[in-house]
C-alpha cells in the first residue's frame, strides 16, 4: 500500500523538481522606480544634407542619359550630353567676331600711328589726331567685347555636357533621351547618402521645453527598427505662420548605410527628466488584448500580471503606467516562465 502510495506521488514530485529547475533557469530582474528622460516625440521625414537637383542651362534635344535612379556617381561623371550644335555655331560666330575686332584694332592702331607722324611734320591738325585716337580706343572696347561675347557661348556649349557636382547616389531621373531640354527643366537629382538628417515640425507651446541651448533627441526609424543618437540638432529661428510649428533639423551621425531620403521617422527630444518605472521590452508578453509581464510570486514561481504600458525609451525600456511597484521581480524571458508556469498546474 505504502510502495503504491509512493508511486502515485511520484510524477507530480517530478513535475514539482521539473518546474523549480525551470524556474530557476529563468533569467530575472527587479524592477525599481528610476530617473528617466522625460521625451516629446515628433514626426519627421529623413532628407539628405547634400541634394542637388541639376537642371538644365541651354535648350536642346537630349541625346545621351549616362546614369539611372540608383546608380552611384563620382563628382565629375558625366550625367546627361544636351544637342551641341546651335551651341556650337554659336561658338563660331563669336569667334567669327574676335577675328574681326581683332582686325579691326590693328587697323585703327596703324591709322592713329600714321596721324601721328603727319601731325609731326605739320601735314594734319591736332583734331584728326583725337579722332584716330578714340577710333583705336574703340576698336580696343569692341574687341574685349567680342572676348567677352566668345566666353559667355563657350560657357554655355559647356552647359550641353552636364557633370555631377557631387559624389553619391541618383534618386531620380526626370527626363527621358529624346526630350526637349530647356532652361531650368529638372533632369537628375544626386544626393549624398553619408550626410543625412531628419526634419520634424515642433508645435509651438512644445518649442520652449526644448531649452536654449541645443536639446538632445534620438531618431527611431520604425520601418528599420533602430534608433540612432542624434550628431546635433539644430531648430531654425523662425515659425510656420499657418502651422504654428517650429523646424528642427536632427542630423545624423556620417556613415550611415541603408537609409534612404522620404523614409519616415520619429525623433524624440529629450525635454527633462521624471523618475518611472521600466522594464526590458523583452519582458513584455502581449497575447491578443492582454498585454503583460511574469512576476515572481515568492514561492519560486511566476504569475502573469496585465500590465498598462507607456511610451519606449531611447534605451530599449517600455514605461509601465500601472500593474507593477518598485522591488518588484520579473522574468526577463516571458515565453520560458509561461510554460515553466504552466508545468505546475
Amino acid at each position: 500500500m505504502k510502495l503504491r502510495h509512493l508511486l502515485s506521488l511520484s510524477p507530480l514530485v517530478a513535475t514539482l523538481a521539473f518546474a523549480t529547475q525551470s524556474f530557476a533557469d529563468i533569467p530575472t530582474t527587479v524592477v525599481d522606480a528610476r530617473p528617466t528622460p522625460l521625451i516629446h516625440v515628433a514626426e519627421a521625414t529623413i532628407e539628405s544634407i547634400n541634394q542637388v537637383t541639376i537642371a538644365a542651362q541651354v535648350p536642346g534635344r537630349i541625346l545621351e542619359l549616362h546614369v539611372d535612379a540608383g546608380a552611384s556617381v563620382a563628382s565629375g561623371d558625366l550625367l546627361v550630353r544636351i544637342d551641341s550644335a546651335a551651341a556650337g555655331q554659336a561658338v563660331a560666330g563669336a569667334e567669327a567676331g574676335v577675328a574681326q575686332a581683332e582686325a579691326n584694332l590693328a587697323n585703327a592702331r596703324a591709322e592713329y600711328e600714321r596721324v601721328r607722324s603727319l601731325l609731326e611734320r605739320n601735314f594734319v591738325s591736332q583734331s584728326a589726331v583725337d579722332s584716330a585716337l578714340l577710333a583705336r580706343q574703340a576698336a580696343e572696347a569692341q574687341l574685349r567685347a567680342a572676348r567677352a561675347s566668345r566666353g559667355q557661348v563657350a560657357t554655355e556649349f559647356g552647359y550641353t555636357s552636364i557633370s555631377s557636382p557631387l559624389a553619391g547616389v541618383v534618386s531620380q531621373r526626370h527626363v527621358e533621351v529624346g526630350e526637349m531640354a530647356q532652361p531650368g527643366l529638372p533632369l537628375v537629382t544626386v544626393f549624398d547618402p553619408a550626410a543625412m538628417r531628419a526634419v520634424a515640425d515642433v508645435p509651438q507651446f512644445r518649442f520652449a521645453a526644448l531649452g536654449n541651448d541645443a536639446p538632445r533627441a534620438t531618431v527611431e526609424l520604425p520601418g528599420a527598427g533602430s534608433w540612432i543618437e542624434a550628431a546635433r540638432v539644430t531648430v531654425l529661428p523662425a515659425a510656420d505662420a499657418r502651422t504654428h510649428t517650429v523646424r528642427v533639423r536632427v542630423d545624423l551621425p556620417t556613415g550611415l548605410t541603408g537609409i534612404m531620403p522620404g523614409t519616415f521617422a520619429r525623433v524624440h527630444f529629450v525635454t527633462g527628466e521624471v523618475t518611472r518605472i521600466v522594464v526590458p521590452a523583452a519582458s513584455i508578453l502581449r497575447r491578443s488584448e492582454i498585454t503583460g509581464v511574469y512576476v515572481a510570486d515568492g514561492r519560486g514561481g511566476f504569475a502573469l500580471r496585465q500590465v498598462r504600458l507607456g511610451e519606449m525609451q531611447p534605451d530599449g525600456t517600455v514605461e509601465i503606467l500601472a500593474g507593477l511597484t518598485g522591488g518588484e521581480t520579473i522574468a526577463l524571458d516571458p515565453v520560458r516562465a509561461g510554460i515553466a508556469a504552466r508545468s505546475v498546474r
